[in-house]
């Protein structure tokens, strides 16, 4: 076996191949995307909405229940744009993004909260449940 075949894996919690839509709010412009993999931890998405590498953004979709662990929902995730990558296909991006926190979106006046230990806990205008994770002191959604 050749060097070029190990390959070691970084991240600390599984990624799931979906492909999901995805709306987009950065820098006070939208758009909408498609995933290409998500994970409790960050995604990876295709867009033809202009990022940069350290952009904040917030993305809404709904969180398979693969992640969730319970059933599916839709979820608001804000994070950092950590890479991008310009495609073959003409004007669209292939984008990276760590989550910095999520909220999990009240279906039927319901309110859902987080499987992980949160830092800060709250509830916004909308009646959403906030949370802000330190990722250092939480367990990977792979293996609960």
């Amino acid at each position: 076996m050749s060097m070029s075949q190990v390959r070691v894996e970084r991240r600390a919690s599984q990624r799931f191949e979906y492909q999901l839509p995805v709306s987009i709010g950065a820098s006070g412009h939208e758009g909408s995307g498609f995933t290409q993999d998500l994970s409790g931890r960050g995604v990876s998405f295709i867009t033809d909405m202009k990022l940069a590498e350290g952009e904040s953004v917030d993305l809404t979709l709904m969180m398979p229940s693969e992640i969730t662990l319970g059933e599916s929902m839709r979820v608001r995730c804000r994070g950092q744009v950590k890479r991008t990558l310009a495609l073959d296909i003409a004007g669209k991006i292939s984008v990276a993004v760590h989550f910095a926190g999520y909220e999990y979106l009240p279906a039927a006046n319901e309110i859902k909260t987080s499987d992980a230990t949160p830092v800060s806990s709250h509830a916004d205008q909308t009646g959403a449940s906030m949370h802000t994770f330190d990722w250092r002191n939480t367990r990977s959604l792979a293996h609960r």
